[in-house]
């Protein structure tokens, strides 16, 4: 089970275990990690699961599609370089350690 951090935005860290296939968002929202709203429900249609992921890993994952660059330009809190729909980051293997940073804000 791949493990995932998640660094809050007042600074505090989240970690939490989840199994291979789930999205970043589902296994937020399924252990109640806050700033994850999650709206839609994993669609992509919608931008509040917008997570930042960690520079080391970024260059790990499958590069994002037309409609998540495109809800990424919806974003509340400022997109960055590292900038991802976290219901479009599905939980592997070598994904075992991946640290995202929750914004400040998604609505």
């Amino acid at each position: 089970m791949p493990d995932i951090t998640f660094i809050l935005a007042d600074g505090s860290e989240r970690g939490l275990e989840a199994p291979e296939g789930v999205s970043v968002m589902a296994a937020a929202t399924g252990a109640g990690v806050p700033g994850i709203v999650a709206e839609c429900g994993g669609s992509a249609m919608c931008a509040t699961c917008h997570v930042y992921v960690d520079e080391a890993w970024a260059d790990k994952l499958p590069a994002p599609l037309a409609n998540e660059l495109e809800m990424l330009e919806c974003t509340a809190a400022e997109r960055g370089p590292t900038s991802r729909l976290s219901c479009q980051i599905k939980l592997t293997a070598a994904l075992q350690g991946l640290v995202v940073r929750v914004p400040e804000r998604q609505q």
